[in-house]
């Protein structure tokens, strides 16, 4: 069963990128105990540029826990890390690192039902400069691009609490667009 490795949040904060000061949340923390899930998000977590995150539609976003130890090898590639470079949960800005639950098996309108709250995908995550910035080296978008590994947002369907070690089910939606097909149409679009 799918579950819940770890839960984060952050603050949104200026920091500086290609010469500029910007104001990003992208800095997740782990987050200890119980934590509430509201229409908006986790309690606690904050978003810096509402037309690209945060919203109904994008309250949550949730990462494959899966993914770490191709970012970790990007990392070292690109010069950065070493042996212990930890790369710990929420380093790709994510609120929930699943374990169990990839892309390829999600599609729009599928359902993550815990026990005490369900949240519903909506679309997946676009890679941006700020996740460049976050990541340590600039092609770290075009890679997420290329390998298709970009997580997905989820809306709060029921709000209620979550923990880190929760486990959830995956209840399908209707079925008509999964979440690479998205992403990949998203990316086309953007290249036209």
């Amino acid at each position: 069963m799918p579950q819940l490795l770890s839960l984060q949040t952050g603050s949104a904060r200026r920091v500086r990128i290609h010469d500029r000061n910007v104001l990003t949340a992208i800095h997740k923390q782990p987050v200890a105990g119980r934590l509430e899930v509201m229409p908006l998000g986790l309690a606690g977590d904050e978003q810096a540029d509402l037309s690209v995150h945060g919203g109904l539609d994008k309250a949550v976003y949730a990462y494959p826990s899966e993914h770490y130890p191709f970012w970790r090898q990007a990392r070292a590639d690109a010069g950065l890390g070493g042996i212990d470079d930890a790369l710990p949960w929420g380093s790709l800005g994510e609120n929930l690192s699943l374990a169990g639950l990839l892309e390829t098996g999600v599609w729009v309108g599928d359902v993550l039902q815990f026990a005490r709250c369900a949240l519903r995908v909506t679309q997946p995550r676009e890679p941006c400069y700020k996740f460049n910035a976050a990541m340590g080296f600039t092609h770290a978008s075009k890679l997420m691009a290329q390998h298709g590994c970009c997580g997905f947002y989820l809306a709060v369907e029921v709000p209620g609490t979550l923990q880190a070690g929760d486990s959830f089910e995956l209840v399908a939606g209707p079925r008509r667009l999964g979440i690479p097909e998205m992403f990949r149409a998203k990316l086309f679009k953007h290249l036209r």
